[in-house]
């Protein structure tokens, strides 16, 4: 047995955690943070950087330390049960029912849209998004094979493609970002706002579902003792951290120094098509699109992947790997082309119900080893963030659905007796209650024992 990887399988799998994590919309976010950012950007980078690097290398790392090889097993020291709906509930939200829908058409939008007419649009997106799903689910009908295509060959192409973008940036910049005055809560809270918009990459909900791809190729490679692979998985890790940091901090400054040469723009998208053209004109448009579909490609290949493992475990006698691969693929297909701006509306309230869980799940798993999975500290620290991500979800309905009287009323008795809920924390204390009341009841257990 294989005691450590050699480095470059470190640097593989540290590839491959990169690709699956930085999709188009990771690309979209940091630009438009860095251009609403200005003279503030390097303080909201780094607040960016510590919940959409951070957190979903913990995520990734949590499993390995765990000993869990999935989001289910990280999930059942509370109760096999919840473990089964929370593990369904979150891959079909990050999976099917949203993110997957969400790369053909951001990709689509960004990189297709500026070439074809707007009464060309829905058509256009159709014959794109079939295009895009085939090429999908090409590459995850052979799983064992995503290290490769993922590791090898999509994100080296992808940065080769984005260096070019990045590195005209720097050596001709367009402008000076301190010398443009940050925009809204920017001026005032730029680190705080900053971690707000990496929290709302959900990457971190998307690492417990990558863990289960990371880990398997770990084994794959030789390592099979979880404390190795847990190793493993940190030095791994490391090499997509700093990946990561390094290209969303280049994107930040991209925006922070783009009014000086584009106008500002409702979102990263239209920022990076007006900097694309700035600096190569259509060859910029044609480069964009590049970029933007194969960071797409990459992210839908993973999600697709761990969906169809991960539902294909859980339920080994009903449907195999391939089956939910094509059925995931059938449906996001339909999704993309019919229904994505009524679920997008419907998904975000409940990603900020599960967003609070996921976190929790992460850190209780890190401490494993002190512990030990206790039962009592799982369930209460859940359940009550279970209540306060509830409030987050009544939050976060559409404005139609938060006009109901009875919604208003626990919107209200929230915003006023729950810390920090009006900035997306206020799951934060409750967790911590539950924590700590689950930590006491199994210390008073373990004196009974030894009584």
């Amino acid at each position: 047995m294989k005691e450590k990887l050699k480095i470059q399988q470190n640097l593989l799998i540290g590839s491959l955690l990169f690709g699956l994590f930085f999709g188009a919309g990771n690309l979209i976010f940091p630009v438009q943070m860095g251009q609403e950012a200005g003279n503030h950007v390097f303080a909201a980078t780094i607040g960016f950087l510590i919940t959409g690097v951070g957190l979903p290398i913990l995520g990734i790392i949590a499993s390995a330390i765990s000993k869990s090889e999935s989001l289910f097993d990280m999930a059942r020291p509370i109760s096999s049960r919840y473990a089964s709906i929370f593990t369904c509930l979150l891959y079909l939200t990050i999976g099917p029912l949203f993110a997957i829908p969400r790369t053909a058409t951001v990709a689509f939008e960004v990189g297709i849209h500026p070439f074809i007419s707007d009464e060309h649009l829905k058509l256009g997106l159709i014959i794109f998004s079939f295009i895009f799903f085939v090429f999908t689910i090409y590459f995850s009908l052979k799983p064992g094979q995503i290290l490769d295509w993922v590791g090898k060959y999509l994100t080296p192409i992808f940065l080769i493609l984005l260096s070019i973008l990045l590195i005209a940036t720097f050596i001709s910049p367009m402008g000076q970002g301190s010398d443009y005055p940050a925009q809204g809560s920017y001026a005032t809270q730029p680190l705080f706002t900053g971690l707000l918009d990496g929290y709302n990459t959900m990457d971190a909900l998307a690492s417990v579902a990558f863990a289960i791809i990371i880990i398997s190729n770990i084994k794959k490679l030789g390592i099979k003792d979880s404390r190795l692979i847990a190793i493993e998985t940190s030095k791994s890790g490391l090499v997509s951290v700093i990946g990561m940091a390094i290209i969303y901090g280049s994107l930040a400054y991209m925006g922070a120094t783009s009014l000086g040469s584009v106008t500002r723009a409702d979102n990263g998208g239209s920022i990076l098509s007006m900097v694309s053209n700035h600096y190569f004109g259509v060859v910029g448009k044609v480069l964009l699109a590049a970029i933007v579909g194969i960071a797409c490609v990459k992210t839908a290949i993973g999600l697709i992947t761990a969906c169809s493992e991960m539902f294909s475990e859980m339920f080994p006698k009903s449907i195999s790997y391939k089956k939910y691969a094509i059925i995931f693929t059938l449906f996001s297909f339909i999704i993309a082309n019919f229904g994505l701006s009524n679920l997008i509306q419907l998904s975000i309230p409940v990603l900020m119900f599960l967003y609070p869980l996921v976190i929790t799940l992460i850190l209780l798993s890190l401490l494993t080893p002190f512990i030990n999975k206790q039962s009592d500290i799982y369930k209460w620290t859940t359940g009550l963030t279970i209540i306060a991500a509830f409030f987050d979800l009544c939050k976060s309905l559409p404005q139609y659905m938060q006009q109901n009287v009875v919604v208003t009323q626990i919107i209200n008795f929230a915003h006023l007796y729950l810390p920090g809920f009006d900035y997306g924390f206020g799951w934060i204390l409750p967790a911590l209650c539950g924590f700590f009341i689950g930590l006491i009841i199994w210390m008073i257990r373990v004196k009974k024992i030894h009584r």
